[in-house]
This record gives C-alpha cells, structure tokens and sequence, in this order.
C-alpha cells in the first residue's frame, strides 16, 4: 500500500477503516525489482487517490534515471458509483505510466463475454478491472473477481514474455 496523506483524525471522521497491519508500505525504490505492475487504487473526483498521485511524484529519481522504461502496467480500480470516473480514473492514471516509459497494458475485451454482462452491476472497462464501492461498504461480485483475477494474469503474460526477450544491444 501507498503512504496515507490524510490525518488520523480526519480517517476517523470520515469513517474510514484501520490500515491492515499485514499489509506494508511501498517505497518507490522498490518498484525496480519488478518486472511488471498492476496498480490499483480508488477513484477521489474522478481521478486517482492524491495518496497514489504523491506516491508517483515520490518517484522521480526513478523518472530522472528511466528506471522503469520498458516495463509493463496496468491499472484497476474503484469507484462510489457509475458517474465516479470508472474509465477517466484510468485514462488520467496512464499519464504516469507515460512518464516513466513504460508500457501500458489495457484489458481490452479479453475477458471475453464478462465483459459484455449486462444482466448485473460490474465495473471495470478495457481499460482494467473495476469495481463500485458504493459508500464502501459494497464488496466486488463474483464477476468483478474474476475480471480482476483476468487481468492479473494477462499481465503477468505480457510481462514474463518481455523478460524472456531482452532488447539486443
């Protein structure tokens, strides 16, 4: 998870749950080690969580030296409802995937028919993996679990065969 922003005491007015003790702070630094990412984060507006857009701008010794040029990515998400920014949220997040070169991996429609179902409330776009929160208290349906679960290994795909095949010198 990113470093929190927003004070204790305003997470607590805004009923916001604890931070999970399991689950440890990134630092940019880290994000060499990997060979791809799948970066999620909820939708503020529209556009991603400011705690995701600092965690970026805390990156740019990375930026300056390229050091994430070449690698793949892809985005999920959440949003409270329909009109939060399902697809803008991922359209605006590429911008920092851009910046760092590297190579933006979208869902397309390779979740095949799941990503036409229209019998039930599902997020998500070819974009990537989605889901509503609702006032955060909504979990992800069956489906929205399984386009995610799509998408992480599409892009663990993608990624295992661009580090099988390293750029000649």
């Amino acid at each position: 998870m990113v470093p929190e922003t927003i004070s204790n005491v305003i997470l607590q007015k805004m009923k916001a749950p604890a931070k999970a003790d399991d689950v440890p702070e990134i630092r940019p630094e880290q994000l060499i080690d990997a060979d791809g990412f799948l970066f999620g984060f909820p939708s503020r507006f529209g556009v991603m969580a400011a705690q995701f857009k600092a965690f970026f701008d805390a990156t740019s010794e990375l930026w300056e030296r390229q050091a994430l040029a070449g690698k793949p990515a892809g985005i999920f998400w959440s949003t409270g409802f329909h009109g939060g920014g399902q697809e803008l949220t991922a359209l605006t997040a590429v911008t920092q995937l851009a910046h760092h070169g590297m190579i933006f991996v979208p869902l397309g429609y390779t979740f095949g028919s799941g990503m036409f179902e229209m019998n039930e409330v599902k997020g998500g776009s070819s974009y990537g993996a989605g889901t509503y929160a609702a006032d955060g208290s909504r979990e992800p349906t069956e489906l929205e679990l399984q386009q995610a679960f799509h998408q992480g290994k599409y892009v663990a795909e993608i990624a295992k065969k661009l580090k099988n095949k390293p750029l000649s010198a």
